[in-house]
């Protein structure tokens, strides 16, 4: 768990959410929440290799093809999946690894800081920007 003030830098200053495993089910967290980020003013790019397009976006099969940077890798994957996705994030450039509500992997964790990003793991995103900076 990061820090109230790490985690409301992170929010501040991140403009691009890639979000992998989004769902193309409005009623998961997988929907809801990068929908909420993308009203709240991020720009969402999904990564799904099942999903042509979401959320007014092109979706993408892996974070190595998204040809925008990427700030933030949002992921709504099971803990196993993890260290692939944060090798893919590190091989971007991404500065910022988020692992939503239920999802840890310490060692994964550990991997992402070594290379330099921020990690944040077990942790509603949606919940925390209407905490940290209210509801937009």
């Amino acid at each position: 768990m990061r820090s109230t003030e790490t985690k409301r830098w992170i929010l501040e200053n991140v403009k691009t959410l890639a979000v992998v495993g989004l769902s193309s089910k409005k009623q998961r967290p997988g929907y809801t929440v990068p929908a909420y980020m993308r009203e709240a003013g991020y720009r969402v790019i999904p990564v799904n290799p099942n999903l042509q397009e979401a959320l007014g976006e092109k979706a993408y099969p892996n974070l190595s093809s998204v040809p925008a940077p990427v700030d933030l890798v949002l992921i709504f994957r099971r803990p196993e999946h993890v260290p692939s996705i944060v090798e893919q994030a590190i091989a971007i450039g991404a500065e910022v690894v988020w692992m939503q509500f239920g999802i840890v992997n310490e060692e994964a964790a550990a991997q992402a800081r070594e290379a330099g990003l921020e990690v944040v793991m077990d942790s509603c995103i949606m919940v925390d920007h209407r905490r940290l900076l209210g509801e937009r």
